[in-house]
């Protein structure tokens, strides 16, 4: 067989394929707006998006992929896939910490897929305003980064909201330096968020020590503020250089090539368990000596792993603190369940911020 013959064999074979998955995710699309009329005709519109049904299904996607495609890009897809058959049942705003282009939006798109309304806002406080008035239907903001640690604003916020924990999204983070000019030697100023700024430090006095470092709101704002200021650079991913046409000099100026943001998924309703959770939640102490080692007790006696702990100030009173507790299992767990009993016995208060499917991919 020649070269050519066996090409077109194979190119006819993938027309084929690509006939059958078309079909395919016809049928699954048709599948999904059944549901749709299903669940219009018995529950409310609150249910149509159930995310531990969505990671679930995700899981297993990545669990049972043989390749030569890597699971992370199969979920993807697949994600996509859900994302568009979901839009057949109800389209979802979903409420991001803006402008357009900045990580936040990116980790709402991957958790989401691109078949959903993002909105863009100024601030953490308004994502969550705009949940619990319900103009959006999921926010998504940032609460840690590997490099720099929690984002406190992000920790405040839940002790006056009422909204819960509904997923979590990790997003690998690789900062670029964008300008208008490729010449390191007439950068003066570099622009972005604060946490930009400190996960690029190292990079930064190497390479550009004389540029004074100025933090805006976010770093798709700085990439938007430097497409027309000569002498000024930004930090920012490739969706803010492409959506700002601003030219990327330097790719991956982070100092740690791990660098990696965590995102909460917030929203009004409460999640089921998917099988491979986490539950977080506020406690208040006693201001007396052994609180805190009271406090974890009931944690290590049900044997959980907990995997984050963080004081923040009350705001109650002065020296006043809580502390954030991220732990293993969902509250309905047996584990979990006997914990937050314990825990609720033991201190002032126990607040349960939400159980969620951790982030897959």
């Amino acid at each position: 067989m020649s070269t050519d013959t066996k090409l077109d064999s194979l190119r006819n074979r993938i027309d084929a394929l690509d006939e059958q998955i078309q079909d395919l995710i016809n049928e699954r699309a048709t599948c999904a707006r059944d549901i749709a009329e299903v669940k219009s005709a018995t529950q409310d519109s609150s249910d149509f998006y159930r995310p531990e049904r969505e990671v679930a299904v995700l899981r297993r996607i990545s669990e049972r992929n043989t390749g030569p495609l890597p699971a992370e890009e199969m979920v993807r897809l697949f994600r996509e896939i859900m994302s568009a058959c979901l839009a057949l049942e109800k389209p979802l705003n979903i409420a991001f910490l803006g402008p357009e282009g900045t990580f936040t939006q990116a980790a709402a798109l991957k958790h989401f897929g691109h078949s959903v309304q993002t909105v863009a806002l100024d601030g953490i406080d308004d994502v969550f305003r705009e949940v619990e008035a319900g103009s959006a239907d999921y926010g998504v903001v940032p609460i840690e980064n590997s490099t720099e640690g929690v984002i406190s604003h992000t920790l405040d916020l839940f002790q006056r909201s009422p909204l819960s924990i509904c997923g979590e999204v990790e997003q690998r983070i690789h900062h670029h330096l964008l300008a208008t000019d490729g010449d390191l030697g007439k950068i003066t100023r570099v622009l972005a968020h604060q946490q930009a700024l400190a996960q690029c430090r190292g990079w930064l006095d190497t390479n550009l020590p004389h540029a004074k470092h100025v933090a805006v709101s976010s770093n798709a704002e700085a990439a938007r503020m430097v497409s027309d200021s000569p002498g000024t650079a930004a930090i920012a991913g490739d969706v803010a250089a492409e959506l700002y046409g601003v030219n990327i000099v330097v790719r991956n100026i982070e100092d740690e090539p791990d660098n990696t943001t965590r995102f909460l998924v917030i929203g009004n309703r409460t999640v089921l368990a998917s099988g491979n959770d986490k539950t977080s939640v506020l406690v208040s102490v006693h201001n007396v000596p052994g609180a805190l080692y009271d406090m974890l007790q009931p944690i290590a006696r049900n044997n959980i792993s907990m995997t984050r702990i963080e004081s923040r100030p009350s705001r109650q009173g002065v020296w006043d603190y809580v502390f954030y507790i991220d732990m293993e299992g969902h509250k309905d767990d047996a584990a979990v369940a006997a914990a937050l009993a314990e825990l609720k016995a033991r201190t002032f208060a126990v607040k349960v911020l939400g159980s969620y499917p951790r982030a897959v991919l």
